[in-house]
């Protein structure tokens, strides 16, 4: 029997590093007036990493992206994945997808690692793409305030946590 306490730790242990993937025709993060990175044709992936992430859940999630098979085939089938149409990655950090909103009406953002534990991840992300990819991933800027751009193409829209892989 669980209770209260007992609860949160095990829902807090099950989820972990989070991903929204959005397949785009294109899009941009700029910060104060510049752009950072922008893309066309790909993956617009908001990141969100937790205190319990390993680089486990970043290899993972990592393989997953580049072999989502979510762009169409000459059929117009869902069966190509980034790297078969020489697609492109822009990743952006984005801590709020760990938003917890069941008390009252402001989010807690709790079970979002600090930034001296994700940001680390986060390049390391940002690296093993780019490896697995074999081109340059665009980014945004770890912590500052983004604006981000994007055309939707679909829409498809992918939500993925690194612990329930059973579900991916």
């Amino acid at each position: 029997m669980f209770d209260d306490q007992n609860l949160y730790l095990w829902f807090y242990t099950f989820y972990v590093m989070r991903a929204v993937i959005q397949r785009v025709k294109h899009a941009s993060c700029t910060v104060d007036g510049q752009i950072t990175g922008q893309i066309l044709n790909g993956l617009l992936i908001l990141l969100g990493i937790e205190e319990a992430d390993t680089n486990e859940d970043l290899k993972w999630l990592g393989q997953k992206f580049l072999n989502l098979r979510i762009f169409e085939d000459e059929k117009g089938l869902m069966n190509k994945s980034i790297q078969d149409i020489d697609g492109n990655i822009l990743l952006i950090s984005q801590f709020t997808l760990f938003a917890q909103t069941k008390k009252g009406n402001r989010p807690s953002f709790i079970r979002a690692a600090k930034p001296d534990k994700a940001k680390p991840l986060y390049e390391e992300m940002v690296k093993l793409l780019g490896q697995l990819l074999q081109k340059q991933v665009q980014i945004g800027i770890f912590g500052a305030d983004m604006k981000i751009n994007l055309l939707n193409d679909g829409p498809v829209t992918i939500i993925m946590d690194s612990k329930d892989r059973d579900n991916f």
